[in-house]
C-alpha cells in the first residue's frame, strides 16, 4: 500500500480488473488443426477410405488373407470409437507425416501403444500386425481414457528427422507449431562444476572433484559425495570443501535451464503463440514452447513425437549401400525368419545390434535362446527394470530352459499367458486377464491398469478390486484363486512393459541382427556414420567387425570420403598403396585355417617384409582358426552373387580437429582434377587446410599414401615445410630440394597412441594383441580362452574397460566389459569388492583382474576379487569407457 500511496486507485482497480477477466486455464483457445479433405467428404469418411485401402494392402496377400475378415472387423470397431471421440483429424495428420516420409525415402515407424491399433497398421503408421499378434486396442485408446491418442514416430536421427520437423513447420507455420521444452535440472556433475566455478576452484581441481561425483543409478550407504571425496584424499571437514559439498547437495534437482524435448511437437490450428509463450530455439529454424511436455498435456495441447533413432539411420544407410555394393536389394518389411540370425543371437554375438547388445541382454539371451520372432519380442522386454523388480525375469527364464514347470494362476488364463509360459510380462496381458476372469470390458481393464500402475487413489483401487472380485465370483473363481490373481495383477501392473512397444523394437532388433549377419560391411559402415549411438564406441565396433572378418582400411586423403565408405576389392587382394603392417592386414582379412602359416611366410605371401618383431609377437598370439570360424558363422563372407567382398574405409570425419569444410575441400579438389602426388601439392590445392589440420592428418597416417611420404613422421616433417610457404621475395633463394627427413618411424606404441588420440580408433591390431605373449607367461587368459576355462576355477584376465554399469536393480553390483583382441569378457564386481577398489575400478582404462570364473549354461563371467591397473602407455590417449545406469 505504501508503494502506491500516491495513486490509491491503482489498488482499488485491481478488484475491478480481476472481476472482468474471463480467462481460465481450462480454455486456452487451443484447437487442433483440421486435416484438409476433398469436398463432399467428412474426416471420418475420408479416414475410413484410407484405412480400407490399407487393409487390402496389408492383408490382401496370400500369406495374410486368412486374417482379412478379422482385420476388417477390428478396424470397424476402432473407426467407430475414433469417430465418436472426434480423433479422425489426428490420425490423418500423422498419416500425412508418414506419406511425406515415404515420398522422400525416409524410414519411419510408429511405436508404443499405437502398435495395438489396426487402423495405425493399415495407415502404415506402425509396422506391427496387431491382428496377427492379437494385441489389445484398448491399451491404446478407449472411451473412458479422456485423453488424445499418443503416437510416437521413430525417424532416422540427423538430417532426415530434421527434414520431417521442418515439414511440420512449413505445413503449419513457424507460429503454428513448436517443440515442447524440457526443464533441465542440476544433477551431480553439473552441480559440482557450477559450484566449483562459483567458489573459484582451479580447472584441474574442478575436473578432479567433479569426476568423483557418483553417476550410478544404484545408491548405497557409502555412495555420497563426502565418502567419495574422503576416499580420493580430500578433507571433507576443510571449510572450503565442506562448503562445496553443502552447496552441491542443496542444488540437486533445482531447475538449471530450459532445453528442447527430444521430439515432441505441438501443432495448432492458427497461431500457437496466442495460446502459449514461444521462443526462438538456438537451433536455426525452430521454435520452442516455454512449457515442458507435462504442462502441455495437462492443459490439453496435442503433441506428436518425432523421435530420432540412430538405428533407423543405420537401416536407411544399409538399404542404400547394399544394392550399390552387393548387387541386391533389401526390403526390411519382408525379411525372412533366418535360423542363422537366431543362432547368432543365441551365442550373444550381438555387439551393435539394436536393443540386445547390453551386457544384461548378452547374459540372458543364451538362456532364453530365441528361435522365432515372438521370442525376440520377449527378450527385448524382459531386461527392463520392471520385469526385474517385479520378479518376472527369472521365473520366465527358468521355464524357458525347462527348469521350472509352467503353471497358471487359473486355468482360464492359459490362453492369455501361454506365450509367456504362465508369467505375465506385458501390460496387454494384464488387461486380458481382467477381461477373462472378471468379464471386464477393454475400457474397464485399461482403467484398472492405470489405477494400479499410478497409485492415484486408494478408494479408486478398492472400488476396482471389488468389481474385479465380483466378476471373478460370477465366473466361478474361488477365493484362493481370486487372492492369487488380485495379488498378481497388483504387483505386475506397476512393472509390466507394453507388448506393442516391445514388438516394434523387436522388428528393428531383428532387422539389425539380419543385416549384421548377412551384410557386415554395410551394417558397420552405417553404425560408424551415425555415432554416437548404442552401447559401444566406434573403437569397439571396429574391432568386433574385424573379428568377424571385415577388412577395415585406414583414413587416406587419396581415398577417404568425409563419412566412412565401402570399397570393392577381392578378399585376397591388397592395395600396395595402403600402408598396413602385416598384422593389420591379417587382422582385417578372413583367413582360412589352412592359411595359418608361419608368421613370416604369411607376411611374405601378402607382399610384406615380415621383419617387424612386434608384428611377429602378435602373430604368435593370434588364433586365426578362431577368427575364420567366427567369420564363417557370422555370414561375413561375400554373399552369393557378390563377386567381391566390400571392405570398409574410415572417413575423414574421424580425424579429430579436421573441419568438415576442410574435409570436403580435400574431396572436391581430389575429384576435380586428380589425386595428390605430394604433401606440397595437397597444401597448395586445398588452401582451406590449415597447418593444424595437416598435422592432424599426418599424425594418423592419412598422408602415408602420398608418393613422397615414407611414414608418419616423414609426413609430419613435410607438413612443417609445406605449412610455412616461402614468400615471393625469398622464393628464388629457397633450396632446390627439401631438407632430408631426419626423423625415425613411429614405434608401435607411438603409432597406437597417435591413432587413439587423433581418431579414437585404430584399424590395426587391438592394443592387447601386442601384450599377449607377456600376459600369457603370467597366466592371464584372453576373453576367448575364458570361454573354455573350467567353472569355479581361479582366473586372471586383462583388457581395456569399454563399459561400466551399476543398475538400480542389481543391488549394488557393478558390471564391467573388458575387451581384448579376441573378444569381450564379462566381469562382475560385488558391492564390497567395489567399495574396496572404487578408485581403480572407476578411473582406470586398462585393468588386470583376478577372480573366479563362472560358467552357467555357456554364459561366462569372472567374479572379480582383485584389481590392478595394467601398465599401458596408451592409458592417457584411449577414450574413457561408457558408464551406464
Amino acid at each position: 500500500m505504501q508503494c502506491f500511496a500516491d495513486i490509491p486507485e491503482a489498488i482499488a482497480n485491481t478488484r475491478i480488473i480481476s472481476q472482468r477477466l474471463e480467462f481460465t486455464l481450462n480454455n486456452l483457445g487451443y484447437e487442433f488443426p483440421h486435416y484438409p479433405i476433398p469436398g463432399g467428404e467428412s474426416m471420418d469418411s475420408f479416414l475410413a477410405q484410407r484405412v480400407e485401402e490399407g487393409v487390402l494392402k496389408r492383408y490382401g496377400s496370400p500369406a495374410k488373407h486368412h486374417l482379412l475378415a478379422k482385420a476388417r472387423a477390428q478396424v470397424e470397431h476402432e473407426l467407430k470409437l475414433i469417430a465418436k471421440l472426434g480423433f479422425a483429424g489426428y490420425f490423418l495428420i500423422v498419416w500425412d507425416l508418414i506419406r511425406y516420409c515415404q515420398r522422400h525415402g525416409i524410414l519411419a515407424q510408429g511405436r508404443g501403444s499405437a502398435a495395438n491399433s489396426a487402423v495405425c497398421y493399415a495407415l502404415e503408421i506402425t509396422a506391427v500386425d496387431p491382428v496377427g499378434m492379437e494385441l489389445l486396442f484398448e491399451r491404446f485408446l478407449n472411451e473412458n481414457r479422456g485423453e488424445w491418442p499418443d503416437i510416437d514416430l521413430d525417424l532416422p536421427s540427423g538430417d532426415q528427422r530434421e527434414q520431417v520437423i521442418q515439414y511440420v513447420y512449413e505445413r503449419y507455420g513457424h507460429l503454428g507449431a513448436a517443440m515442447t521444452a524440457n526443464v533441465i535440472s542440476y544433477r551431480g556433475r553439473s552441480a559440482a562444476r557450477e559450484v566449483g566455478k562459483a567458489l573459484g576452484f582451479e580447472e584441474d581441481q574442478l575436473a578432479r572433484l567433479s569426476s568423483l561425483v557418483g553417476h550410478w543409478e544404484w545408491r548405497g550407504e557409502n555412495d555420497t559425495m563426502a565418502h567419495n571425496f574422503a576416499q580420493a584424499g580430500f578433507d571433507a571437514n576443510h571449510p572450503r570443501i565442506a562448503r562445496y559439498l553443502d552447496l552441491c547437495m542443496r542444488m540437486q534437482n533445482l531447475p538449471r535451464h530450459l532445453g528442447q524435448h527430444s521430439g515432441g511437437m505441438v501443432i495448432c490450428a492458427g497461431m500457437l503463440n496466442r495460446v502459449v509463450p514461444l521462443e526462438r530455439a538456438s537451433m536455426p529454424g525452430r521454435t520452442v514452447i516455454q512449457w515442458d511436455k507435462e504442462d502441455c498435456a495437462d492443459l490439453g495441447l496435442i503433441k506428436v513425437d518425432l523421435l530420432g533413432l540412430g538405428m533407423m539411420a543405420v537401416l536407411k544407410d544399409c538399404i542404400e549401400l547394399i544394392p550399390a555394393h552387393y548387387n541386391r536389394t533389401v526390403d526390411l518389411a519382408t525379411l525372412p525368419e533366418d535360423p542363422l540370425v537366431y543362432q547368432t543371437l543365441c551365442k550373444a554375438d550381438t555387439v551393435g545390434m539394436f536393443q540386445v547388445e547390453s551386457r544384461a541382454q548378452m547374459a540372458s539371451i543364451p538362456h532364453n535362446a530365441p528361435t522365432r520372432f515372438y521370442d525376440l519380442v520377449v527378450q527385448v522386454a524382459i531386461i527392463r527394470p520392471g520385469p526385474i523388480v517385479g520378479k518376472m525375469m527369472h521365473p520366465y527364464m527358468r521355464r524357458r530352459q525347462g527348469k521350472e514347470v509352467v503353471t497358471y494362476p487359473h486355468p482360464s488364463l492359459e490362453p492369455v499367458l501361454k506365450r509367456t509360459l504362465g508369467v505375465p510380462l506385458f501390460q496387454e496381458q494384464l488387461l486380458r486377464m481382467a477381461m477373462v476372469v472378471a468379464s471386464f470390458t477393454g475400457a474397464e481393464a485399461e482403467e484398472l491398469r492405470r489405477a494400479v500402475g499410478m497409485r492415484r487413489s486408494m478408494q479408486r483401487m478398492k472400488d476396482l478390486e471389488g468389481r474385479l472380485r465380483s466378476g471373478m465370483t460370477r465366473n466361478g473363481i474361488g477365493p484362493e484363486a481370486q487372492d492369487n490373481i488380485v495379488q498378481g495383477i497388483s504387483s505386475f501392473a506397476m512393472y509390466g512393459f507394453p507388448e506393442s512397444h516391445a514388438a516394434s523394437f523387436a522388428l528393428i532388433a531383428y532387422a539389425s541382427a539380419w543385416l549384421k549377419v548377412h551384410y557386415l560391411a554395410a551394417f558397420t559402415c552405417g553404425l560408424l556414420n551415425n555415432q554416437p549411438m548404442g552401447f559401444y564406441s566406434p573403437a569397439v565396433l571396429i574391432k568386433d567387425a574385424q573379428r568377424h572378418g571385415l577388412r577395415v582400411r585406414p583414413i587416406d586423403v587419396l581415398r577417404s570420403d568425409w563419412l566412412c565408405t565401402l570399397e570393392e576389392s577381392k578378399r585376397t587382394g591388397l592395395n600396395s598403396a595402403d600402408e598396413l603392417s602385416g598384422v593389420e592386414v591379417l587382422m582385417g582379412t578372413a583367413l582360412h585355417p589352412a592359411d595359418n602359416l608361419a608368421g613370416i611366410e604369411v607376411l611374405k605371401g601378402h607382399g610384406l617384409s615380415g621383419n617387424n618383431e612386434s608384428e611377429m609377437e602378435v602373430l604368435k598370439g593370434h588364433d586365426f582358426s578362431r577368427a575364420a570360424e567366427s567369420n564363417k558363422m557370422s555370414g561375413a563372407l561375400a554373399p552369393e552373387g557378390c563377386s567381391s567382398c566390400p571392405t570398409l574405409r574410415i572417413g575423414l570425419n574421424y580425424v579429430k580437429g579436421l573441419r568438415q569444410s576442410s574435409g570436403e575441400a580435400i574431396i572436391s579438389a581430389r575429384n576435380l582434377h586428380s589425386s595428390f602426388s605430394s604433401v606440397d601439392e595437397l597444401a597448395a590445392r586445398v588452401p582451406a587446410l590449415n597447418r593444424k589440420e595437416l598435422v592432424a592428418l599426418a599424425q594418423v597416417g592419412a598422408l602415408n599414401t602420398l608418393g613422397d611420404v615414407e611414414h608418419r613422421r616423414d609426413a609430419l616433417w613435410q607438413v612443417e615445410q609445406a605449412g610455412r610457404p616461402v614468400g615471393p621475395l625469398l622464393r628464388s633463394a629457397a633450396p632446390a630440394s627439401p631438407v632430408a627427413n631426419p626423423l625415425r618411424k613411429m614405434s608401435t606404441d607411438e603409432r597406437l597412441a597417435a591413432d587413439y588420440s587423433g581418431t579414437g580408433i585404430t584399424t590395426g591390431p587391438h592394443p592387447m594383441a601386442y601384450q599377449r605373449e607377456s600376459l600369457r607367461r603370467l597366466g592371464i587368459l584372453s576373453a576367448a580362452e575364458l570361454e573354455s576355462a573350467r567353472s569355479e576355477q581361479p582366473v586372471r584376465a586383462a583388457g581395456r574397460v569399454i563399459s561400466r554399469q551399476r543398475p538400480g536393480t542389481a543391488k549394488g553390483f557393478v558390471f564391467l566389459s573388458l575387451e581384448d583382441e579376441t573378444g569381450i569378457a564379462n566381469i562382475i564386481v560385488a558391492p564390497d569388492v567395489f567399495e574396496a577398489n572404487r578408485i581403480v575400478v572407476t578411473r582406470t582404462r586398462f585393468l588386470l583382474i583376478s577372480g573366479k570364473l563362472q560358467n552357467q549354461d555357456g554364459v561366462v563371467h569372472v567374479k572379480a576379487r582383485q584389481f590392478e591397473p595394467l601398465d599401458m602407455s596408451l592409458e592417457p590417449f584411449v577414450d574413457a569407457p561408457h558408464n551406464w545406469r
